[in-house]
């Protein structure tokens, strides 16, 4: 298997090959392709246990590291995934608040290991891109949701 040159690594406490299974059964285009065992004890584990995993979401190569509870997640680091339509949104929203995450602002969510997503519908990004008055109004409309309701960006889009 050919390492790819870039690879996002997720700091995970403990449980990198639970979340991997989740954003592969979850998010197209998303596998877990390796688990690798501890060849000796280290800071947080022994022998034996999980070290990483590789794996991708939605074709982005990415390392799990089961580094411990030293580092913890922050929404400085999240992966934004652009959606469709409301059904899409919600499907994706759902099964990461629902599996134990948690709900915030503007379209953002965190997963139970705190990993940050923006479950972003095109709809969004192309008011905001629009600019102008139109921009400005599904901003405001944005600015007032959890989940992003695509068909109330639609109606602040128009005005």
């Amino acid at each position: 298997m050919t390492t790819p040159k870039n690879t996002i690594c997720l700091w995970y406490d403990k449980d990198a090959e639970a979340a991997a299974r989740f954003y592969a059964e979850t998010f197209p285009d998303s596998t877990v392709k390796a688990v690798h065992h501890a060849p000796g004890d280290y800071p947080s584990g022994k022998a034996g246990d999980v070290l990483t995993v590789d794996f991708t979401v939605f074709g982005i190569p990415c390392l799990g590291l089961n580094g411990g509870p030293t580092f913890k997640h922050t929404e400085a680091f999240s992966f934004q995934i652009a959606t469709d339509d409301q059904e899409e949104t919600d499907r994706y929203w759902n099964a990461i608040v629902g599996n134990g995450g948690q709900e915030s602002m503007c379209g953002w969510c965190k997963d139970r290991w705190g990993i940050s997503w923006q479950i972003t519908p095109r709809v969004l990004t192309d008011a905001l891109a629009a600019g102008g008055a139109e921009a400005k109004r599904a901003f405001e409309a944005m600015m007032e949701m959890r989940k992003i309701d695509v068909a109330a960006i639609e109606a602040a889009r128009r005005g």
